[in-house]
């Protein structure tokens, strides 16, 4: 069994072994091989901790897709974990360009991604909801060609676009389910009470965004409420550039380099980047 199709059948196996998994998102190879070492099962990029990290906006089209699937495949390379990438809206609206997108992230030996069903358009954020299935359709279609699993995620992005409309994002998951993706997710959902309903309203695994209207509910928790797969989104980046910020900050402010005390040693860093490698 090659590494590719053993990474991608491990990835398969983390969402059917009846407890939920943590799913971090490194930025950059030393993020990604710090949190290998530390303990991660799996990886999955981050566009928006990608963005901050290259000094780039966020909205869609920002980073082009042969970038991000470079970006991809050096997070890779950095460890043995299987690895999915945010793939955005797919980088086009035709259900075509879709598929292309995650032929292209297949062939760079990926182990799943996600698919979001939103525009370009501030004043249209969001895909009709037809439209959207049938994207997720094309790209379906490219993984059952494959000749190993790829968990294709397909989100549902009302919540995070303005658009609370729970009855829509359950149609909107159900259809993706309907048409064969392999993971379903809806980032932003407000409580615990949705989360449940909607993974009770679904059979294929749920993932959901740490932190994002949810402070301090656990792993424990979520998986409680039915939840497969709890990822981190551009949470991790964000902590590790609050403390940049906060630091300068302060240092501007004050003149005082107390706030360098929590800062790693060389040698923790050096350690972690060390174990976390492929």
């Amino acid at each position: 069994m090659s590494n590719i199709v053993a990474k991608a059948e491990a990835f398969k196996a983390l969402h059917g072994r009846g407890t939920a998994f943590f799913l971090p998102n490194p930025w950059d190879v030393g993020s990604a091989k710090m949190v290998a070492a530390l303990g991660a099962e799996a990886l999955a990029t981050t566009s928006a901790g990608y963005s901050f990290s290259r000094g780039k906006g966020l909205a869609i089209g920002d980073v082009m897709r042969d970038e991000v699937l470079a970006h991809a495949a050096e997070i890779i390379a950095a460890t043995s974990l299987p690895v999915s990438a945010d793939l955005e809206n797919g980088y086009g609206d035709s259900p075509e360009e879709v598929a292309k997108t995650v032929a292209m992230a297949a062939e760079i030996g990926l182990a799943g991604c996600t698919i979001e069903d939103t525009t370009s358009d501030p004043d249209n954020p969001l895909y009709e909801q037809d439209f959207a299935i049938e994207r997720i359709a094309a790209a379906v279609e490219v993984v059952q060609g494959l000749d190993r699993p790829f968990m294709l995620t397909a989100r549902a992005e009302n919540y995070l676009h303005g658009r609370p409309d729970l009855d829509d994002t359950l149609a909107r998951l159900q259809g993706y389910e309907r048409v064969g993706a392999d993971v379903l997710y809806a980032p932003g959902l407000p409580d615990l009470d949705t989360i449940r309903h909607v993974c009770s309203q679904v059979s294929k695994p749920v993932n959901v965004v740490a932190g994002i209207g949810l402070p301090g509910v656990t792993l424990e928790e979520l998986q409680e409420a039915g939840v497969t797969r709890v990822s981190a989104g551009s949470a991790l980046s964000r902590v590790a550039y609050g403390a940049l910020v906060d630091s300068m900050a302060d240092i501007m402010k004050s003149g005082s380099f107390e706030s360098f005390k929590p800062a790693a040693s060389f040698g923790k860093l050096a350690k972690l980047n060390l174990i976390g490698g492929a």
